[in-house]
């Protein structure tokens, strides 16, 4: 798996994850779909992800969005 497709899985998680817990328990939970939201958008415009710096150094592989 790229790092492309390790930000967006995860990222892809966590958004699902925290909409059904907001759905379920407290509406809170939304701030975590907010702030992976805007990690995104940000990182289309920057270049820049912190998720794919990590991955980076762990020795996974680039993709061709983050390299």
């Amino acid at each position: 798996m790229s790092i492309d497709q390790i930000v967006f899985a995860i990222a892809g998680f966590f958004i699902v994850t925290s909409t059904i817990l907001a759905q379920l328990h407290n509406p809170a939970w939304l701030y975590v779909t907010v702030f992976v939201g805007l990690n995104l958008a940000q990182s289309a415009f920057t270049g820049f992800c912190p998720l794919a710096t990590i991955l980076k150094k762990l020795g996974a592989h680039s993709g061709p969005a983050f390299h």
